[in-house]
């Protein structure tokens, strides 16, 4: 994780950004944090969205939570019906 300033953000925004594509970059504000800039060139708007939401996320934890049964399972459950 890289760290820079509000005062070299706006000297430099390009290579904070170029930085950001490869490691999360702290913004700090008066030595503080005050924001995370993380990389998503190349990635489409919908895989951003998805990959910030929190709701999306719990449901993803619940579901691979839950149990399951393998495909011959399932076909030959299938099958009976």
């Amino acid at each position: 994780m890289r760290t820079v300033s509000m005062s070299q953000l706006e000297k430099e925004p390009t290579s904070c950004l170029d930085m950001a594509q490869g490691d999360q970059v702290v913004i700090t504000r008066n030595g503080r944090p005050a924001a995370v800039v993380i990389g998503v060139e190349g990635q489409d708007w919908e895989s951003i969205q998805l990959g910030l939401d929190s709701s999306f996320w719990e449901l993803i934890h619940k579901r691979r939570a839950q149990p399951t049964i393998s495909w011959d399972d399932m076909v030959e459950q299938l099958d009976k019906e």
